[in-house]
């Protein structure tokens, strides 16, 4: 369930919750952000993890599930529990804000990608090529802030088993541009909530 009510969260969530509103309303700039709320996020994986729903951690055969758990108020932060079964990947994208990302169960891939020199300026003539891989096992914690755009795509590869992670955004993230590597573009979509 999509919801600004913490009342309604597993008490270790909503105390996380708070932390990371008072952290976004100190005002810093991202990259401050994500130095104040990655700790807050190692902190919630390092204990137990009983604090997502059976409805947070229920997965969708067709695409990763992406449930919702917060929207702040003011559109300041969006939470989310992505529920990723092997083989199932995000496209190419980006997020336009900062974001916290933790690993609750199973290991993510992030694939990223990069430019040769160059700022992105418009949609067309875009040349990505790929960076590096990073696999994030459980507890693990990563973070990304915009300009530059952190560019990646994100999942399970067949082989391995489902995986559990959370994702705070800077925003109330309901949309993002998505990358076509071969044509060169990107386009702005809207990022259905993927509820299982």
């Amino acid at each position: 369930m999509t919801t600004n009510d913490l009342s309604s969260l597993h008490p270790r969530l909503s105390r996380f919750v708070e932390d990371c509103l008072s952290a976004i309303d100190a005002g810093a700039a991202p990259a401050a952000q994500v130095d104040a709320i990655a700790p807050l996020m190692l902190d919630l994986l390092a204990g137990d993890r009983h604090f997502l729903s059976e409805a947070n951690r229920t997965p969708n055969p067709d695409h990763y599930a992406r449930n919702p758990i917060y929207f702040a108020d003011r559109g300041v932060m969006s939470l989310f529990a992505l529920v990723w079964l092997p083989g199932q990947w995000t496209p190419v994208h980006d997020h336009g804000t900062w974001g916290v990302v933790g690993i609750v169960d199973g290991i993510l891939e992030e694939r990223s990608f990069m430019t040769q020199g160059h700022a992105i300026i418009s949609d067309a003539g875009i040349e990505l090529h790929r960076g590096g891989v990073v696999l994030l096992t459980d507890g693990a914690v990563t973070s990304f802030v915009p300009n530059p755009d952190h560019i990646h795509e994100t999942g399970v590869p067949a082989k391995r088993k489902m995986a559990v992670s959370l994702h705070l955004y800077g925003r109330e993230l309901n949309d993002y541009h998505a990358y076509d590597i071969e044509r060169g573009t990107r386009k702005m979509i809207n990022i259905p909530q993927y509820r299982s």
